[in-house]
């Protein structure tokens, strides 16, 4: 099942690519989040998790415009501008904002040793992929930029979710929070919706994004995590760009350099040191996560 949820996430970044044939980056995402909701409403309806005790009306719209509305609209966009595996590679770049901000927002995350050199070599990968994957356009760089901004909401959400929504049911926060990015993104796709009937394989693409590769894999994701674990689950993180990476070359013939495999290793070999604090192999705490982030155990 892990290796199913990173297949079907690292497929987003395909869907993306050949919904965008036809289809504008708003309508995009709204489509995406629309049909996301209503797979994990009524999934959330019947496991009794509609309810989110102390959530307000502002903190949802807030979580959702800046985890999921936000990072899915700036992805599309970037996506016009850059290939599916390269979004793909840059938005696993999620952990190391993750690692970066906790220095501010939370103080039992420290940056310290090897989470440090694991940074350190995220961002080297992401230079390397920017800088040498890129052709140096305006509008190429404004792209990978789209895609980063996109990772630092992802990480943003994470620690909104954890301050102000400690406790909530996963699976209820996830469905209200895209009913909430359907009515966001709502204004933005009638204004770009296209002005004739989209292509079959377009459509097709955005329906397998929004059921599959966001409704679905939420719920793929939230059983893993009470199954197998937090810490387990989030290999997933790692896992995913190697699939994007891998349906773009295959399926959309988009070149593969030896930049974009060092930078890949790099972004995803720092990510996997930032957030899990060692070396793979070595022992150690079981670390634990609220709402997405890792917390240090008081003791090591």
């Amino acid at each position: 099942m892990l290796l199913a949820l990173a297949a079907i996430w690292g497929a987003s970044y395909l869907f993306i690519e050949i919904g965008l044939r036809d289809l504008s980056p708003a309508v995009i995402a709204w489509a995406r989040i629309a049909l996301a909701a209503l797979v994990l409403v009524p999934i959330a309806a019947a496991r009794g998790q509609l309810r989110l005790p102390g959530a307000s009306v502002p903190v949802v719209a807030l979580l959702a415009a800046i985890q999921v509305a936000g990072p899915f609209i700036l992805i599309a966009e970037g996506q016009e501008e850059i290939t599916s595996s390269l979004a793909g590679t840059l938005v696993a770049s999620t952990p190391l904002f993750t690692a970066l901000l906790a220095v501010r927002l939370d103080q039992d995350e420290r940056v310290h040793g090897v989470r440090m050199w694991g940074i350190l070599a995220g961002l080297a990968g992401v230079g390397i992929l920017l800088g040498l994957d890129l052709s140096g356009t305006s509008a190429e760089a404004l792209g990978g930029a789209a895609i980063l901004l996109a990772s630092l909401g992802y990480a943003l959400g994470a620690f909104l979710s954890k301050l102000r929504l400690p406790g909530a049911p996963p699976t209820g926060v996830a469905a209200w929070v895209m009913v909430a990015s359907t009515m966001l993104l709502a204004p933005f796709a009638v204004a770009t919706a296209p002005s004739e009937a989209p292509g079959l394989g377009p459509v097709a693409a955005v329906a397998a994004l929004g059921i599959v590769g966001t409704g679905v894999a939420f719920a793929i994701f939230y059983d893993l995590m009470a199954t197998i674990g937090p810490s387990r689950t989030f290999v997933v993180t790692y896992l995913a760009p190697a699939f994007a990476v891998a349906y773009g070359a295959f399926l959309l013939d988009e070149p593969v350099s030896v930049s974009t495999i060092a930078g890949l290793s790099l972004i995803v070999g720092g990510s996997y040191l930032a957030a899990q604090g060692r070396l793979p192999g070595r022992s150690g705490p079981e670390p634990v996560y609220e709402a997405g982030v890792r917390k240090e155990p008081a003791t090591r």
